[in-house]
């Protein structure tokens, strides 16, 4: 009997420690998880995805300019241009045409003067002479070519061009892409421009070379 008492005796503490540390447990575990979340607040930083104007790789600086400019594809996708985050031309707006897709922009403002699309192929070559030798002072010029924008180009189209800041409207020819920003008489050449030659061994399209993206900062009143 003695020993059938100390038996239960023990047993009766042994069920006494066993709940104790489960309830110690389980009371730590649930003051960790409470805490936890308060302390990756306290001490996390709140990441956020930066959104930069016309969905640049990165922010331009202050006191410059963002742009984003892309070449038609063959003759089935027009250009776009955007500036500032404002889209001044694209094929949803409507308001591109094969050829040249020109805007000029105010390069101290930033503000939109106008935008023109000029028919390279069977169109007035005379219209883009005009436009060209009128362009005021100190404005901004963004060129996209969509199909073809080398036609009809002529010397004197090419000198007004190349005053622009490009080094490579001499070279434009039949269905060329050509992606540009230049300024009125700049005075050295433009740093924004890309060009792909219209070659069968090279062009990614059936007729056609790839598209072209020109993305960049151009400072205020650099020009």
């Amino acid at each position: 009997m003695r020993v059938s008492g100390v038996l239960r005796l023990l047993a009766l503490v042994f069920a006494l420690v066993a709940t104790w540390i489960f309830i110690r447990s389980y009371v730590s575990l649930t003051m960790k998880t409470i805490r936890l979340p308060r302390w990756l607040g306290s001490n996390s930083k709140e990441i956020k995805a930066v959104k930069t104007k016309c969905g640049l790789s990165k922010p331009c600086p202050d006191n410059f300019f963002a742009f984003k400019i892309s070449s038609g594809a063959a003759n089935v996708v027009g250009p776009t241009m955007c500036f500032e985050n404002f889209v001044i031309m694209s094929p949803v707006k409507n308001n591109v045409g094969r050829g040249l897709n020109i805007a000029l922009v105010n390069g101290t403002t930033g503000t939109v003067l106008t935008q023109k699309c000029f028919d390279m192929y069977s169109g007035d070559v005379k219209l883009l002479v005009k436009f060209l030798k009128e362009i005021p002072e100190g404005t901004l010029v963004l060129v996209a070519s969509y199909d073809d924008p080398g036609t009809k180009m002529n010397e004197e189209t090419r000198k007004l061009l190349s005053s622009l800041g490009s080094s490579y409207a001499e070279q434009l020819g039949f269905r060329d892409s050509w992606v540009f920003l230049g300024a009125k008489n700049l005075k050295d050449k433009s740093p924004f421009e890309q060009f792909l030659k219209n070659h069968p061994d090279t062009n990614k399209y059936d007729g056609w070379p790839e598209l072209l993206e020109l993305e960049g900062c151009v400072p205020q009143k650099v020009f």
